[in-house]
C-alpha cells in the first residue's frame, strides 16, 4: 500500500482518485493530516501565488421563495425580519468596499423575486459604471435568458453551490428543486462565458467521507473557476436544529486541502462558515489550500437579519471594522493583499 505522501505525490502529478481513495485522505489522522495541509499550501502557492484577493459580500436581501432544509433565510422561518436594501444603498457599499481594498464585489440574497432580470441588470450597469469593481452575482437558479442579460450587463461571475451530489440528500433539502435542473443552470453560465463558482455543503446529516469524497470529484469534474465551500452548521429555526457537527472536525479542512490538490488553478475562499465553526477558522483554511477572503461589507443593520447558520462572526460590526480586521489578519499569516480583480487563473491561462 502506498504511503501518504505518495498519494499526495500522485494527486499533485495530476492523478485523479477513485472515491474510495479520496475517502481514506479525508479519514487520515495525526501526521498524515499535516501532510495533507502541507502539501495543499505548497499547490496554493505554487500555482496561484501568496496574495489574498478581497471579495467583499453585500446581503442586499433576506428574502426567499424556498424552503431549503438548512437555511436560516428559508421562507418559512417566521422568527425573521426581512429586508431590502435599495438600490442606492448597494451601490454606496460597492464603492466602500473598493475604497477598503475589495477588488470583487459579491452581490448575494435568497432568491427574491422581487429582483427580475431588469432590477438586476440596472443594478449591474451602475456599478459597473461608478466602480471598477468585479462583480459576482448569488442570487439563485436563473432562466438561461436572464443568465444571459446579467452577463451582457457586466457581471463577471456567478456563484451557485450544488451543495451535495446525493440526489436523495438533494432532494430531501431542496423540495422546490432538482440537482439536475441546478446542474443545468451551471452549464448555461459556463456556456455564456461567466468565470463560474460553485461548492458543497461540507458535513450535511446523513453524508459520509465517501458522499463528501464524490462531492470534491463532482466539483473537480466541473472545471469550476471557483470552489466555496463551508462546513453544514445547524441553525435553530430548521427541521435541521440541532443536528450535530462531524465527530472529526478535521474532515472540513482536509476537504479544502484535497480541493486545492485536486484543482490547482481554482480560486478557494476562506468562507465565513469557518470562523463559526472555531475562532481561526478562516486563517487555518488560508494556511491549507485557500487564496481567497471574502469579508462582510453589508451594512450593519442588515447583518444579523442575513444568518444562514447560527453564530455567523461579524454580525455586530461594520464594513470598514471588518477590512481592517482582514488586514491584521493578513498580515499575521504574512500573506500580501492582492489587487486587482483577481479574476480566475484558469480563463487567464485560455481555459475553457
Amino acid at each position: 500500500m502506498s504511503t501518504i505522501q505518495e498519494q499526495l505525490d500522485r494527486l499533485q502529478n495530476g492523478y485523479l482518485p477513485t472515491p474510495a481513495e479520496l475517502a481514506c485522505l479525508l479519514k487520515a489522522q495525526g501526521k498524515a493530516c499535516e501532510l495533507i495541509y502541507a502539501a495543499a499550501d505548497a499547490a496554493r502557492e505554487r500555482h496561484v501565488g501568496n496574495d489574498v484577493h478581497l471579495r467583499g459580500i453585500i446581503e442586499f436581501s433576506n428574502v426567499c421563495k424556498n424552503h431549503c432544509w438548512y437555511c436560516g433565510i428559508r421562507c418559512d422561518n417566521d422568527h425573521l425580519e426581512r429586508y431590502r436594501m435599495p438600490e442606492d444603498e448597494i451601490v454606496e457599499t460597492a464603492k466602500n468596499a473598493q475604497r477598503w481594498g475589495c477588488g470583487t464585489v459579491v452581490l448575494q440574497s435568497g432568491e427574491d423575486p422581487f429582483y427580475t432580470a431588469d432590477t438586476l441588470t440596472r443594478l449591474l450597469r451602475r456599478i459597473k459604471a461608478e466602480t471598477s469593481l468585479a462583480v459576482t452575482l448569488s442570487v439563485g437558479v436563473r432562466p438561461r435568458d436572464e443568465l444571459a442579460a446579467l452577463r451582457e450587463a457586466g457581471c463577471d461571475r456567478y456563484l451557485l453551490r450544488f451543495e451535495t451530489t446525493s440526489n436523495a440528500l438533494f432532494s430531501a433539502m431542496h423540495p422546490d428543486e432538482s440537482f439536475a435542473h441546478r446542474i443545468r443552470c451551471l452549464t448555461d453560465l459556463h456556456e455564456l462565458g461567466y468565470q463560474v463558482g460553485s461548492g458543497f455543503m461540507i458535513g450535511l446529516p446523513g453524508s459520509t467521507p465517501e458522499m463528501i469524497a464524490n462531492d470534491i470529484l463532482f466539483a473537480t469534474r466541473l472545471e469550476l473557476d471557483m470552489i466555496g465551500c463551508g462546513p453544514f452548521l445547524s441553525h435553530p429555526d430548521t427541521p435541521l436544529a440541532e443536528k450535530p457537527l462531524l465527530d472529526d472536525h478535521r474532515v472540513y479542512y482536509k476537504t479544502i486541502a484535497l480541493l486545492r490538490l485536486l484543482n490547482p488553478d481554482a480560486h478557494i475562499p476562506a468562507t465565513t462558515a469557518f470562523d463559526a465553526l472555531e475562532p481561526d477558522g478562516r486563517n487555518l483554511v488560508l494556511r491549507r489550500g485557500a487564496n481567497v477572503f471574502m469579508p462582510n461589507v453589508t451594512p450593519g443593520k442588515y447583518r444579523r437579519l442575513y444568518q444562514l447558520y447560527p453564530n455567523k462572526p461579524c454580525v455586530d460590526e461594520e464594513g470598514a471594522a471588518c477590512a481592517i480586521c482582514v488586514r491584521g489578519r493578513l498580515a499575521q499569516l504574512e500573506r500580501p493583499l492582492g489587487t486587482g480583480p483577481g479574476h480566475s487563473v484558469r480563463r487567464r491561462q485560455g481555459v475553457s
